[in-house]
């Protein structure tokens, strides 16, 4: 089975553990980053090459919804 790859990014570490934790309950799932903030997000994103992020989209320091710098759209993945 191929596992799913998650980047999980919330400015509240017990809120990142506990959706690491729930997410930890399916075997096809990977968590492979947390990150603080989006900037952190970004940097981890392209260093692990998550399949899903799971955003926190009203943090104190950066939107979730907002594109991470060096973000190219047109740049497909396999």
């Amino acid at each position: 089975m191929t596992q799913i790859r998650i980047l999980i990014a919330d400015d509240e570490p017990m809120i990142r553990a506990g959706v690491r934790a729930v997410l930890a309950t399916d075997p096809g799932i990977t968590v492979v980053a947390e990150a603080g903030d989006g900037r952190e997000a970004g940097e981890l994103a392209r260093l692990h090459r998550p399949r899903v992020a799971v955003l926190d989209i009203r943090p104190r320091r950066s939107s979730g919804l907002c594109r991470p710098p060096g973000h190219d759209p047109a740049v497909s993945r396999p």
